[in-house]
């Protein structure tokens, strides 16, 4: 039943939870307002949107006026509350990893290209670091081991639709 979880196999799995509470925290955060990045008064829940702030204001470089022209845009709020979501549910339960980890590695480079050059280093910052493990959470799968990865991809859905898995 699976791979058996070889020598560096925690440390995957390890990185996978981490990440996907990172992407989980931000939604209910964002979502509830929770007092850490978000103040309940401008919870999504409150009527505000999650994404005004960071694109209108936190955006810089050559790409800040596109980010800068979908700030406040309602599709856009919900494709970025639903990718928070999904990429944390994904990576806690270790479903979808491979789908997961190239939708947050997309998410992290654009996230990156809306910050361009960052602030504390002239070439990377944090979300190249999260592009980088999620790409080797979509090569190595480590939802296989400590989740429900081998489950998932033995479903008929998955076995229907290889990019789920």
């Amino acid at each position: 039943m699976g791979d058996p979880a070889p020598p560096g196999a925690k440390a995957w799995v390890a990185i996978r939870l981490g990440l996907g509470w990172i992407f989980l925290w931000a939604f209910f955060d964002k979502l509830l307002g929770l007092g850490f990045a978000t103040a309940a008064d401008k919870s999504w829940l409150a009527g505000n949107s999650p994404t005004l702030g960071f694109l209108q204001f936190g955006t810089t470089g050559p790409l800040a006026g596109m980010y800068q022209a979908m700030a406040g845009n309602v599709a856009v709020d919900m494709l970025f509350m639903l990718a928070l979501l999904l990429l944390g549910v994904t990576l806690i339960l270790g479903i979808a990893n491979r789908l997961a980890g190239y939708a947050g590695a997309l998410l992290m480079l654009l996230m990156y290209t809306a910050l361009l050059l960052p602030k504390n280093n002239p070439l990377i910052d944090e979300h190249i670091i999260y592009l980088f493990a999620l790409l080797g959470i979509a090569a190595v799968k480590p939802g296989k081991w400590y989740g429900l990865g081998d489950w998932w991809a033995r479903t008929g859905l998955v076995k229907r639709f290889r990019f789920l898995e």
